[in-house]
């Protein structure tokens, strides 16, 4: 019996593994002369990469049972506010320009936890869908409703971040033998590691868990929970930005209408990779292997020639069954306990 249980707790921790394996093993058989191809691989890590930064930021929301539905506004009004300072001031510094585009997304996060924690809104949900739109309109009216290309802008170091590769290999004849590691899925590696000793190591990392796993317990050893909120809402929408910034050099354009799927992808990541609607769970690398689940299907999607309609439906499908994991997995955690203390 004992054995089993151990057998069983392992399965639990691989099964986002196993599952990523499976994928791209149907995928590899399914098709190929196109997906297990090294370029194709770089293309899913750069793809991935945007969802992986704002999956981070989300991954602390629901450590703290709650949810952070503006963050895809949220990456665009970053690009579009680079966009903007680029076109309409004809501002090119790399590092000027990231600050400004962190600022803005930073300070609507910390819009989102100020709304949550001051006016004691029922939920995040309402606070965050209402800054939903809000920074979506705000996205189009500073566009013009417009794209902005920064192709030949003098932008190109700021471009490099989320277009850009190192390691990249070529022939006598200056063919590419090897495309290089994208830049942008570099840094996530980089956020990805900070993240995990900033929930593991520090104070502020376990009162996250805490205020979201049990926030009586929290409020009676102390901790300053609305502080921790607003500081978790506005890391998502610094998180945000920073996936913005990436969206520069992937993209090459800003547009106020561009990702109406963010908000979708980094709660699917976040959910498969083992976090909780109910708060106080997930680890950051949990939400690595569920974001390149998502961009695992995305890519397949495309290569196969799925129509957006299909692939949202495939995508609605995976959120599904993501939440219903969650469901049946906290009711057996719920159950198993009621066990224990009989």
């Amino acid at each position: 019996m004992k054995k089993n249980s151990k057998v069983k707790e392992l399965l639990e921790k691989l099964g986002t593994i196993m599952a990523l394996l499976i994928l791209v093993a149907i995928f590899c058989i399914t098709m190929p002369d196109k997906f297990p191809k090294v370029a194709n691989v770089m293309n899913i890590l750069k793809q991935a990469s945007t969802n992986c930064l704002i999956a981070s930021g989300m991954l602390c929301c629901l450590i703290t049972a709650g949810i952070d539905l503006s963050v895809g506004s949220n990456c665009v009004l970053c690009t579009c506010t680079i966009g903007v300072l680029v076109q309409n001031f004809g501002l090119t510094n790399p590092v000027l320009l990231a600050v400004c585009g962190l600022a803005v997304s930073a300070f609507a996060g910390f819009i989102n936890g100020t709304l949550l924690t001051r006016l004691d809104l029922p939920h995040p949900f309402v606070s965050t869908m209402g800054m939903k739109n809000v920074l979506w309109g705000l996205a189009l009216v500073i566009t013009g409703s417009k794209s902005i290309g920064f192709t030949n802008t003098g932008v190109d170091s700021l471009m490099w971040i989320g277009g850009g590769s190192i390691g990249t290999v070529r022939n006598a004849a200056g063919k590419v033998t090897f495309p290089g590691v994208p830049v942008s899925f570099i840094l996530v590696i980089v956020v990805f590691i900070l993240f995990d000793i900033f929930l593991k190591k520090s104070a502020l990392g376990r009162q996250i868990y805490c205020c979201g796993g049990n926030p009586e317990a929290a409020r009676l050893s102390g901790i300053p929970s609305k502080n921790v909120l607003t500081f978790v809402y506005t890391l998502s929408g610094f998180m945000a930005g920073m996936a913005g910034v990436v969206s520069v050099g992937r993209l090459a354009s800003a547009n106020g209408n561009a990702g109406t799927t963010y908000d979708n992808d980094a709660i699917a990541a976040c959910i498969v990779g083992g976090a909780s609607f109910t708060g106080g769970k997930g680890t950051i690398w949990g939400t690595l292997i569920g974001a390149m689940i998502m961009a695992v299907i995305r890519n397949g999607l495309n290569l196969a020639g799925a129509s957006n309609d299909i692939q949202y439906i495939v995508i609605g499908a995976v959120i599904i069954l993501a939440v219903t994991i969650d469901v049946t997995r906290n009711k057996m955690e719920a159950k198993a306990r009621k066990m224990a203390a009989q």
